[in-house]
């Protein structure tokens, strides 16, 4: 985390993450946090959960760069949470993606550079690698502009500019894990659209430790992945359902959603042929070479080719027990079994 007592900014800060980040901030600092978010519903509930004079709300909508500009004054750090996050809106309405998550990016990268921010860090997600819907085609041009902005600054920018990419976080608004629980709950079938389908399981704490492990060690431009497990969505019911005391619980197979993926990838191949392994994590650094066309006809890097891309097929491979186990970790899940035993 950036020093001194510049106040912080958490774009989308009433989303997920947004409210996770500003609560672990609020254990560990005095200072202001800033909250930017178009949602004046959910400012106005976490106002009031909150009641702390620490914590200032701004209503506004990073597609504005006039709003990104009143709350990115004066601030050190900048945690650019704010995103179009569902794959089937953002497929209907793809330029709504863009809009949000490329141009909005945009003005916040922009802003934050202009006004000297110490540290960006860009959140990213598994789906901008080999991405084939309009999210991941969206998050992978933030990544791209990010770093074409870490690039055209410098080294020695006031701003360092990074990102981190993860997989799906775990009981996140609008994931499966809620669903599910929910359709349990209400004696429904569990809807899954392939379950051999294959997806990364992130806490959200975990990813909250990957924000600040990239605010503690980014360089210019860098894009940092955490290692983490895998499940098939078939174990991950078997495990809810094992865990709620339902195991007859009907599950309904519906057929795939708009532009789905049987795996997700967090790095690709050619990532990690450069990537600096840093234990749990992955440092992805910034290619800086600028646009000298005929380096690329006469040269090129020496590289040793890393054979293959880092997927949810070939992570660690959590089974039924090892889901439940990670599941038990969870706030959320302890809090909803306890509720279904009253």
């Amino acid at each position: 985390m950036p020093q001194g007592d510049s106040p912080l900014l958490i774009t989308g800060g009433t989303g997920s993450f947004g409210k996770t980040i500003l609560r672990e901030l609020l254990h560990s600092s005095e200072r202001e946090i800033r909250v930017l978010s178009r949602d004046e519903e959910k400012q106005d509930a976490l106002r009031n959960e909150l009641r702390d004079p620490r914590v200032r709300f701004f209503i506004g909508d990073i597609r504005d760069r006039t709003s990104v500009d009143r709350a990115v004054k004066g601030v050190g750090a900048i945690f650019h949470a704010a995103a179009l996050k569902q794959v089937p809106s953002c497929e209907f309405f793809p330029l709504e993606a863009v809009r949000t998550n490329v141009l909005g990016s945009e003005n916040v990268i922009r802003s934050a550079i202009e006004n000297q921010v110490e540290s960006l860090v860009c959140l990213s997600t598994d789906k901008a690698v080999h991405p084939i819907n309009a999210m991941g085609i969206s998050k992978a041009m933030m990544e791209k502009l990010a770093h074409a902005a870490a690039r055209e600054v410098g080294t020695d920018a006031a701003t360092t500019i990074s990102c981190v990419r993860y997989g799906n976080v775990m009981y996140s608004r609008g994931s499966v894990i809620p669903l599910f629980i929910a359709q349990i709950k209400a004696g429904r079938p569990i809807t899954v659209t392939e379950p051999e389908m294959t997806r990364f399981l992130m806490p959200l704490r975990d990813s909250v430790e990957l924000v600040r492990f990239a605010f503690a060690n980014a360089r210019q431009g860098d894009l940092f992945i955490r290692k983490a497990p895998a499940a098939t969505i078939a174990d991950l019911i078997a495990a809810l359902k094992d865990l709620f005391g339902v195991p007859d619980h009907p599950v309904q197979v519906i057929g795939w959603r708009h532009a789905e993926k049987l795996a997700e990838t967090l790095a690709s191949a050619q990532e990690l042929s450069t990537a600096e392994d840093l234990g749990d994590y992955w440092r992805i650094q910034l290619d800086s070479r600028d646009l000298n066309y005929s380096a690329y006809f006469s040269e090129g890097d020496d590289l040793s080719p890393q054979l293959e891309d880092f997927h949810s097929h070939n992570a660690e491979r959590l089974d039924v027990e090892g889901v439940k186990q990670l599941l038990l970790t969870l706030a959320e899940i302890r809090s909803e079994l306890d509720s279904w035993a009253r």
